[in-house]
């Protein structure tokens, strides 16, 4: 199965990678702490001093294979984690006031370098099991492809035409483009993996055909304002505009407001910028100090020219006759205004996925999240979850942590 997206993006903006050269000098800085505060700041504990240090050593494939047995998408972390408040944010360098190692670009060197994980790995004949995957994003991605190397049967259903979630579809490709994240779900897949997009499933009767099943559907639609003059051309969810961006021909627009205060806010609002909007607003209901969303991010925004209009809400919709968005009506305080936008991107979060849920018969927790144990089992013996459908939207490199432990589980309790 070859994959790719529906457009090319090769205009867009893209992270410089570092040449061999660079990431070798790069490398050498690392002081190979024994108590490696960087490992534990990981959610996949990659032994990053023992990867970096094969890199200065010239061991290309040893160090991305020391990335790949915590993290299988190792790559596209490279590229999405907030490694500023991660691993590069626990370097020891850091805390010396020093410039610290670059470890998301040495991780990129190392996994972009190597590619198909199947030069490095040849999975084991099968062993008999199977397993279903409900939605194919990291989650399902590093459940399915560490149980595929260990000859379990794997298969992935997705409903969307294109696997990857978020890494696909929802991710600025400012970090990670459309066409980088399939080429890694394509290496999963080279493992034995498979997916079987535009599929909707029955997920009770998974239950009785698998012997194991993963729920790693993410979370719902964009959730809505609620205000008037909402429905209609003009306004769109983050995700969905994030995806027809990266996947279709949406476009910036001219004069934009992008409401939320979280990191999909701050990535809309900066992508925008980047794809020339003339001005980008980010409209917060609280303060600077009260954004979920994380600095730095904010900072790099507001260098592209984003501005922040603080303790602001959008109360309603300006249209035309046509039905034409042509203003916000923005209350700071007690006073409204009209703002003139052609475009409005809702960023307040995503509902929650209960229908799979219910289907299944999993609890939930009073978030709408599904509730599971240490190695992500629900109170379904056969059923495990991970990703943001158990923790309500965190970061790529925690959905795989949970696919991963939720395999490595099973694979104990098949020996």
């Amino acid at each position: 199965m070859k994959l790719q997206a529906g457009r090319s993006e090769e205009s867009l903006p893209d992270k410089e990678a570092y040449t061999a050269a660079e990431a070798v000098a790069e490398a050498e800085r690392c002081l190979y702490c024994t108590d490696a505060p960087c490992i534990q700041a990981c959610p996949t504990s990659i032994d990053i001093p023992t990867f970096i240090k094969k890199i200065a050593s010239g061991n290309i494939r040893g160090s991305a294979r020391t990335i790949l047995e915590q993290n299988l998408l190792g790559y596209s972390c490279s590229r999405v984690c907030p490694v500023e408040v991660l691993c590069v944010g626990s370097c020891v360098y850091t805390g010396w006031g020093r410039e610290p190692i670059q470890i998301g670009k040495l991780q990129r060197h190392a996994t972009e370098t190597v590619g198909a994980l199947t030069s490095l790995y040849t999975p084991k004949p099968k062993n008999g099991k199977r397993v279903a995957c409900i939605g194919a994003g990291p989650a399902s991605l590093a459940f399915a492809g560490y149980l595929a190397l260990e000859g379990t049967e794997a298969i992935i259903f997705e409903k969307r035409s294109v696997p990857g979630g978020l890494n696909t579809t929802g991710v600025a490709p400012y970090k990670l483009k459309a066409d980088d994240s399939l080429r890694e779900v394509q290496w999963i897949l080279d493992l034995g993996v498979e997916v079987r997009t535009n599929t909707e499933v029955h997920p009770a009767s998974l239950v009785n055909e698998y012997d194991a099943v993963f729920i790693g559907v993410g979370l719902g639609d964009d959730s809505k304002l609620g205000v008037p003059g909402e429905e209609g051309p003009g306004v769109v969810g983050a995700v969905d505009w994030i995806e027809q961006m990266k996947l279709g021909t949406a476009k910036a627009g001219k004069r934009v407001l992008v409401v939320g205060g979280g990191n999909t806010a701050i990535d809309v609002a900066r992508e925008c910028a980047l794809l020339g909007a003339e001005d980008v607003a980010l409209v917060y209901r609280r303060t600077k100090k009260d954004m979920s969303g994380y600095a730095h991010e904010l900072l790099a925004a507001r260098e592209e020219g984003v501005r922040l209009v603080e303790s602001s809400v959008v109360t309603g919709f300006v249209r035309d006759a046509a039905g034409k968005l042509v203003a916000a009506r923005v209350k700071t305080g007690e006073a409204e205004r009209e703002v003139p936008c052609d475009l409005v991107v809702i960023a307040i979060g995503q509902a929650k996925l209960r229908a799979v849920a219910e289907q299944l018969g999993v609890a939930l927790d009073k978030r709408g999240c599904v509730v599971v144990d240490d190695n992500c089992r629900t109170n379904q013996p056969k059923v495990f979850a991970g990703g943001d459908c158990i923790n309500g939207g965190k970061e790529v490199v925690n959905a795989v942590a949970d696919g991963r432990n939720a395999a490595r589980h099973l694979l104990k309790e098949w020996a």
